[in-house]
C-alpha cells in the first residue's frame, strides 16, 4: 500500500473536499478561517502538499457541511480505486 499523498484514494478525497468546498462557494480563505488556520493550510492539504490527519479531517468536513462517514463510505465503493 503506498504512502503517497498522490494515491488513488488519496486524489479521490481530494477531489471530493475541492469539489465541496467550491460547491457552497467557499473560498481557501474563507475555510481557512473557520479552522483558525492560514489559507496556506487550505491550499496545502488540497494540492496533496499535506495530509490530513483524522481531526484535521473531521474539522474540515464540519467546516465544509459534508458527513465524512459519507464520503468514506463512498470512496469504500468507488470501482475507480
Amino acid at each position: 500500500m503506498s504512502k503517497s499523498l498522490r494515491s488513488p484514494r488519496q486524489r479521490w478525497l481530494l477531489k471530493r473536499l475541492i469539489a465541496a468546498r467550491k460547491n457552497i462557494g467557499f473560498t481557501q480563505s474563507q475555510v481557512a478561517e473557520m479552522l483558525s488556520r492560514p489559507q496556506s493550510f487550505v491550499a496545502k492539504y488540497e494540492g496533496g502538499e499535506r495530509g490530513l490527519d483524522v481531526i484535521e479531517f473531521l474539522d474540515v468536513t464540519e467546516a465544509l457541511k459534508i458527513d465524512p462517514c459519507e464520503l468514506l463510505a463512498q470512496m469504500r465503493r468507488s470501482r475507480d480505486l
